[in-house]
């Protein structure tokens, strides 16, 4: 039997919880993800992955987008952020990262990043 590594029981709470707690940034993005916005590419936000709760997943391309903060420049949060990021790409996922300030200073090129990374 496959292991189930999408949306754990356990998680449901806390997707929810941080749904409701969306920052600037990622609200910013997810008004340009959400309803196949972009190219037609289906988003969810905070989906989680194993243990993780991740930002955004496209589940057609297996992408996963995360927005970093002033947290993430916090020497143990990188260290955490680098092996969490290892975890999920061995999984077989591409992760991309942007800084908050990217979304609020050119989303056009954030979002052309993002387009980047699909298959067609």
């Amino acid at each position: 039997m496959k292991n189930k590594v999408h949306n754990h029981k356990y998680l449901e709470a806390r997707r929810k919880e941080l749904r409701k707690k969306l920052t600037i940034a990622e609200a910013t993005l997810w008004r340009h993800l959400q309803r196949k916005q972009l190219k037609g590419r289906k988003f969810r936000r905070l989906h989680s992955i194993k243990n993780y709760v991740v930002d955004f997943y496209c589940v057609s391309e297996k992408i996963i987008i995360e927005l970093d903060g002033a947290i993430h420049l916090d020497f143990a949060q990188q260290n955490y952020d680098y092996e969490r990021t290892q975890v999920l790409e061995s999984l077989g996922f591409k992760v991309l990262r942007f800084e908050n300030k990217l979304i609020f200073e050119n989303i056009i090129d954030v979002l052309e990043e993002i387009c980047n990374h699909f298959k067609d």
